[in-house]
């Protein structure tokens, strides 16, 4: 491998033998090193192969202003995240957390909290990705001798959720917007039986998953697999309540919900809603 670009003693743009543009960490891997040499593979420590070439040219010029001990830190909660999720991550998760870490400590360093009030709704509707975010904490004192607040566990879980690859969600406000309405639909349901829901039943837990891809199904304006109209009529008919309940949730949504939505949505409810 060819040094290509030095951005400090411990991080630099290589090329590899395919000719593929890498970034590439370690202690003093660029030290007293000039563009053209060869890289020492033994210093090799970190590599960044960013197949995404709009993500490769952030992350690069991203690291002209934030110092490597930061990107080395997000390159860990990254590396242990992948093998948490069930999902791949979109290359930009360098760029994003990166930035978003390297900006919480600035206003750390400044007494500022970047608080986040989703942090309940995340708890409980992105488990996976706040534990995640809670063993993100751990790296960051463990590396860095500072203890951020519970809030930053969920500001990093939204960070992942965002960059899972198969989602729809095109941004951060896309995400707390529809984790809100996630807890608004839920309250509605409530209201409407006067009960408080069973989070720990498998019923709640489809339901939640069912509205995560419900949203995801609205952004991309698809529908759900089509059913005989002669389901949703008898479902109608046995399930009035849920069904009035799935009425009130579209009329909250402001959209008009396919009959295929209608039906997943009032079943949903009437099994999330039985003792």
């Amino acid at each position: 491998m060819i040094i290509k670009k030095i951005f400090n003693n411990n991080a630099i743009v290589a090329k590899d033998a395919d000719n593929r543009e890498l970034v590439i960490m370690g202690c003093g891997i660029a030290f007293k090193k000039s563009i053209g040499e060869k890289v020492d593979k033994n210093l090799i420590e970190k590599t960044f192969i960013l197949k995404q070439k709009d993500a490769s040219e952030k992350f690069k010029l991203l690291l002209e202003d934030v110092p490597s001990e930061y990107v080395s830190l997000c390159y860990d909660i990254i590396e242990y995240a992948k093998n948490m999720l069930d999902a791949r991550l979109n290359d930009y998760i360098y760029v994003t957390l990166t930035d978003h870490i390297y900006n919480t400590f600035k206003m750390y360093n400044e007494g500022l909290k970047n608080l986040n009030p989703l942090i309940w709704e995340i708890k409980k509707f992105y488990p996976k990705e706040f534990q995640i975010g809670l063993k993100a904490l751990e790296f960051i004192e463990e590396e860095l001798g500072k203890k951020l607040p519970e809030d930053e566990a969920g500001n990093i879980a939204l960070h992942l959720i965002n960059a899972q690859v198969n989602s729809s969600y095109n941004n951060m406000e896309n995400i707390a917007e529809q984790t809100k309405k996630i807890q608004d639909i839920l309250n509605i349901v409530t209201y409407t039986y006067g009960i408080t829901l069973n989070e720990k039943s498998i019923s709640y837990e489809r339901f939640i998953t069912h509205l995560r891809f419900f949203f995801q199904r609205l952004n991309k304006k698809e529908t759900a697999e089509a059913e005989d109209d002669y389901l949703l009529r008898k479902v109608k008919t046995k399930y009035k309540k849920a069904y009035d309940c799935m009425l009130k949730i579209e009329k909250y949504l402001e959209t008009e919900l396919s009959d295929e939505e209608k039906l997943y949505l009032t079943i949903h409810i009437q099994r999330v809603t039985q003792r």
